[in-house]
């Protein structure tokens, strides 16, 4: 992946382990590279004096940092020590494009398995029963007490907003729970 331009960003890290960041001409953290990732940024790190490409060890170093200050870890003690004893092993080249069509495919399934489920929810006949119901009880409820017909138009798409954000959170937290489960 890119940033918007479509070019990947360098990064410069400096003997005082300060990483600069070339494209924002602003120093950075690995916090930052950490976001960059998640954003989809294509970033590559330069050992300033050497000009060696050092992205592996700063992606690793993340990746370390991510485990410990979480609490949660993400790579199970015994991934790991089959990871390490793959090293020097014969097969040593075939995992890395092991794990990055393995990772590559979980993140297919995972967004399939979203979208699945947003597709359920607006297929479902429940759902739009009861987003029936609650219409004809705010018809009910405006007979009664007119000053809720006076509704704005944008506020029926604020509330419908607010209930789809509600709906996302609720699937963030439901796919959260799946990915506990799938561990």
């Amino acid at each position: 992946m890119s940033d918007a331009k479509g070019d990947t960003v360098t990064i410069k890290k400096y003997a005082n382990r300060r990483l600069y960041n070339t494209q924002s001409s602003s120093y950075i953290t690995l916090d930052h590279l950490s976001k960059m990732t998640r954003d989809g940024v294509d970033f590559k790190v330069i050992d300033a004096k050497t000009g060696a490409d050092i992205t592996h060890q700063i992606l690793t170093q993340i990746i370390m940092e991510e485990e410990s200050a979480r609490g949660e870890q993400m790579l199970p003690v015994n991934f790991l020590r089959q990871l390490i004893s793959m090293y020097g092993n014969s097969l040593q080249g075939l995992v890395p494009h092991y794990l990055e069509a393995s990772m590559d495919n979980f993140r297919s399934n995972q967004a399939k398995l979203r979208q699945a489920f947003e597709d359920s929810i607006g297929n479902n006949p429940l759902a739009k029963l009861a987003q029936h119901n609650i219409a004809m009880f705010k018809a009910a409820a405006s007979a009664f007490m007119p000053g809720l017909a006076d509704d704005k138009p944008g506020d029926h798409d604020k509330e419908q907003d607010g209930e789809i954000a509600a709906l996302r959170a609720q699937m963030a937290e439901m796919q959260a729970k799946l990915d506990k489960l799938g561990k």
